[in-house]
């Protein structure tokens, strides 16, 4: 049995479209029951649980007499708003025979990078938490675009198990587990232990996936995986149909060491779950400064601005040669900024007022993400 996952009081757990769609593309409701089984399960033996469900689009698709996910955004935000009703009312469904009452997080990328929205969603889980429900987390896809979307409910799962203080991760796929090669392929053999980088040295890491109506594959999964130990979460991989043995301690599927420990959530969202809206290159000095003083960024320290952004967008700093040394929200709009460049605060508060007496990009806003004296994501 696994200590890691016995002791768990917390649990998020993912599940794909895969491991909920029919053959027929659309949701199959005794794979919703089988999974809400094994989480109603949990939740009597006393831990939390959080459910990251994808699904919306796959289940939008029947009703709109679609054959297939659709590729453009425009219809992928119209099957996920018919959809997500769908998929919320079977899951109420299903966990009400266990007398469990669920509610529906959706979450964009601006919800929990910026100050204020991070702090509400923060504040929801709590509450819910305290009243006894099962929160149902999924990306609000019919608003997000193409520019502000995390990309894929594994890594949203793993930022979300960051943000709930989860003890564990329980990823469901339509595949048992990490093998070292293609599943399929004679020959392969599972990975049941991953304790740091070295143990996937050696992993060929495809899009395994069958169903053709997901967005994640492999990779993926060990992305999120990265991203929750780097931040102190033990992951468990596996796939839907095992997910009671999983949650129950048993040895199936591969478990994902913890290699870090946990940071400011903010700050975790802002280097994995955000790309830059622009670039803001930094002189060697104020490279330094960042990455080992771990200081705010002024704009004497700016050679040159790109992008179109607004003050609190995400914005990558890199340094001369064009490399990527952090990621920061930025307190000035990309009009405004040109004219600051190179110029000291003290300056621009005399020139300009008091308001421009402030930094480019915060200390406490600002991630590390490569330089000397960087350890990976973390409050710069």
């Amino acid at each position: 049995m696994r200590s890691e996952v016995l002791g768990a009081e917390r649990v998020v757990v993912k599940v794909g479209s895969s491991s909920l769609a029919s053959a027929d593309g659309g949701i199959d409701q005794a794979r919703v029951a089988a999974i809400v089984d094994d989480l109603a399960a949990a939740r009597a033996r006393g831990a939390e649980v959080v459910l990251v469900s994808s699904g919306a689009i796959a289940a939008g698709l029947t009703p709109l007499g679609l054959k297939r996910r659709p590729r453009d955004l425009a219809t992928q935000q119209a099957a996920a708003s018919v959809g997500q009703g769908l998929l919320m009312h079977r899951y109420t469904e299903e966990f009400a025979r266990h007398r469990l009452t669920v509610g529906q997080v959706l979450l964009t990328v601006d919800d929990v990078t910026r100050r204020s929205h991070h702090q509400n969603a923060y504040r929801t889980f709590g509450r819910l938490r305290e009243l006894g429900v099962v929160p149902v987390v999924n990306e609000n896809d019919t608003v997000a675009t193409t520019e502000i979307r995390f990309g894929d409910n594994d890594r949203l799962a793993a930022l979300v198990a960051h943000l709930v203080h989860a003890d564990l991760l329980v990823l469901l796929s339509d595949v048992d587990g990490l093998y070292d090669g293609h599943p399929r392929e004679a020959g392969t053999s599972l990975v049941t232990d991953v304790r740091g980088e070295a143990d996937l040295e050696a992993v060929r890491i495809g899009r395994a996936g069958a169903a053709g109506v997901g967005t994640g594959g492999m990779q993926t999964k060990v992305e999120a995986a990265r991203i929750a130990t780097g931040a102190g979460i033990p992951v468990v991989l596996t796939s839907a149909d095992q997910a009671g043995e999983a949650l129950r301690g048993e040895q199936v599927g591969t478990l994902f060491h913890p290699t870090g420990r946990r940071r400011p959530t903010r700050l975790l969202w802002l280097a994995h779950a955000t790309e830059g809206r622009g670039q803001v290159v930094l002189d060697d000095g104020a490279v330094r400064a960042v990455t080992e003083r771990r200081a705010s960024l002024l704009p004497a320290g700016i050679t040159a601005v790109t992008g179109t952004f607004t003050a609190g967008d995400p914005v990558d700093l890199t340094d001369q040669a064009g490399r990527l040394i952090a990621r920061g929200l930025v307190n000035y709009d990309a009009e405004e900024l040109p004219a600051l460049v190179g110029r000291s605060t003290r300056e621009l508060a005399r020139e300009l007022g008091a308001s421009y007496e402030r930094e480019v990009v915060h200390r406490d806003d600002l991630v590390v993400l490569t330089g000397p004296g960087s350890a990976g994501p973390g409050p710069a």
